[in-house]
């Protein structure tokens, strides 16, 4: 069981994450009107201290927390720390500290600076919680405080003896630069109380208004946390945290595109050769921002491994040995060559010039961002992949023109359990290779034997797309730059479409026999499998009992399906029979 402490933007993003594993988990906060949307998660509401937390997790079967609240919830992060159960800190983004802002180690300093220099009016937005110990301040000095409009944070104020004319709200959501520029322009303070809340808390918002307006902005920090804790800034990361220390929770396991690892790999090579050290593992950055520390092995100066882990994607690569092996250089140009095991592009269209090694754009933007991190300086990075040029042979990797090894991937830098995202890219960068080899008319088959039936018909370039027609002929239109498009397929995957099933994949359509019989009755034939409908095993049993008529109709019964994702243009289906395969 998963217990997370919510009530904030990070807890409901914790709540999305755990509700992908459809099993129950618990989802607290201090107030009751702090709930979010779940499916398979339980709202609880209420303070804890450490001894109610200790009993909640005895009595629940508490394995792992995620710790998603404030920042600046102290006495519950120690409540937390106290409970000896794994913790995962999904963390906001903080921008790095401003050099013209006053950072304050605590409230209490806070109070000590700004109480050696009052100013003429505090605008304070640091919260109810806040106000009590503000209390010498604000008694001797004009101040205003904007608050939560909740009961909590109103009883807060009035306990305090805070004026209820010097209160602010906040609206329902935080509010832009400009509306707070215009309400630190409108009450004329000038100086601004604020925590270090991050991005999500609408800090930068608060920090942009203050310098626009040239108001003294005091910062106070906000409070470390356990060094031992898994700290995780998005829902990718979090998830990858969560499948290590709850193997079970979620039914598949996510993992590491080979554009990840590379880049890791890359960074602890560098760290090598700059600080003379062999990192175990280093934190690089996601295309989206999200930062993961990746297990590395580093082998003397300037070369480093990583392991790729074993997620429940199909991918070919799982398991595999990327390594990375880095050369300063002293012009500050970087430079990517192929090591033994990835591949080379040999045809236009993939983005990535012909010769150079096939290592795609992002995880060649990831590699190159972590290097600037470190050094100003220039370098050689060459990647390679054990068994890379095996590996190879069981992917579209020659159908795309990369030859002797494997392509360096990820758009995501994270591969979703059993997605089709990385077919479906693969799959678009072959159009785009043929587009860019001047191809024009291009045929989707599901296999070998469409294939080979396909170009002896029509003699048409074809392009696998296995069993995601919708996907591939999406991709087609999106593109607007083939004249005509075929779809070959073999009757087994022709019965399922026509029923209007884009994917024709066995586990996600079986063979519906009562449509087929219906296409019987509309073509006027009494035919039908020996034994009846019911004893359909094969649809190829179809050619040896129904008349052309029936595959016509299921022809276009098809092309009616295709024309969902593929409205206009010319395109047609083409019925690839047993004898022909």
């Amino acid at each position: 069981m998963i217990l997370i402490f919510g009530g904030t933007t990070e807890g409901r993003l914790a709540a999305e994450v755990c509700d992908l594993a459809g099993k129950p988990y618990w989802y607290s906060t201090k107030s009751e009107g702090e709930g979010v949307a779940m499916r398979h998660g339980t709202h609880i509401s209420g303070a804890r201290d450490a001894e109610a937390i200790r009993s909640f997790c005895l009595t629940n079967g508490v394995r792992c927390i995620v710790d998603a609240a404030h920042p600046f919830a102290s006495s519950l992060h120690r409540a937390i720390e106290a409970q000896g159960i794994p913790v995962v800190r999904l963390e906001r983004k903080f921008p790095p500290p401003l050099s013209w802002a006053t950072y304050c180690d605590s409230l209490e300093d806070a109070l000590e600076r700004l109480l050696a220099r009052p100013a003429k009016l505090l605008l304070c937005l640091s919260g109810a919680s806040t106000i009590g110990k503000l209390t010498p301040y604000w008694h001797e000095h004009p101040s205003l405080f904007r608050i939560l409009p909740r009961p909590e944070s109103l009883g807060e104020a009035q306990r305090q003896g805070f004026p209820k004319d010097r209160l602010l709200f906040y609206g329902k959501r935080l509010p832009t630069t400009e509306e707070e520029t215009r309400l630190m322009a409108d009450t004329g303070c000038d100086a601004v109380l604020t925590k270090e809340s991050g991005e999500s808390g609408g800090f930068t918002e608060k920090a942009e208004a203050a310098k626009r307006l040239g108001i003294d902005l005091f910062v106070i920090k906000r409070p470390k946390l356990p060094s031992n804790w898994t700290y995780v800034d998005g829902r990718h990361t979090l998830r990858l945290a969560l499948e290590r220390i709850v193997p079970d929770f979620f039914p598949l396991r996510t993992g590491l595109t080979t554009g990840s690892c590379a880049t890791a790999a890359t960074k602890a090579a560098l760290l090598s050769l700059l600080r003379g050290t062999r990192p175990e593992r280093v934190t690089i950055t996601l295309p989206d921002g999200e930062s993961v520390c990746i297990e590395t092995k580093t082998e003397g100066e300037g070369f480093a491994s990583v392991r790729k882990g074993f997620s429940d994607d199909p991918d070919v690569t799982r398991g595999c040995l990327v390594w990375a092996k880095v050369r300063l250089r002293t012009d500050g140009q970087v430079r990517f060559l192929r090591g033994e095991g990835v591949g080379r592009v040999t045809l236009p269209g993939l983005g990535i010039a012909v010769g150079e090694p096939a290592i795609n754009t992002v995880p060649r933007r990831m590699m190159e961002s972590e290097i600037r991190t470190l050094t100003e300086r220039g370098a050689d990075v060459t990647i390679g992949v054990e068994g890379g040029e095996e590996l190879a042979k069981r992917t579209f990797n020659p159908r795309l023109g990369i030859e002797g090894g494997i392509s360096i991937v990820g758009t995501l830098g994270i591969v979703s359990p059993l997605s089709n995202e990385a077919f479906i890219l693969s799959l678009r960068r072959e159009l785009e290779v043929a587009e860019a080899t001047g191809c024009r008319e291009i045929a989707f088959v599901s296999g070998k034997r469409s294939e080979d039936a396909v170009r002896q018909r029509l003699g048409l370039r074809c392009v696998h797309c296995v069993n995601l027609i919708g996907e591939a002929l999406k991709a087609a239109y999106s593109m607007r730059c083939f004249r005509k498009v075929v779809v070959g397929v073999m009757i087994g995957k022709a019965v399922k479409l026509a029923a209007g099933r884009l994917d024709t994949h066995s586990k996600s359509s079986a063979i519906d026999t009562a449509f087929l019989r219906s296409v019987a009755r509309e073509c006027g034939t009494k035919a039908e499998p020996q034994g009846g409908w019911q004893s359909l095993h094969f649809a190829r049993e179809l050619w040896q009992c129904m008349p052309p008529a029936f595959f016509e109709r299921i022809r276009e019964l098809c092309l009616q399906a295709c024309r969902r994702v593929y409205p206009d243009g010319e395109l047609e289906i083409m019925l690839v029979c047993e004898q022909e395969a």
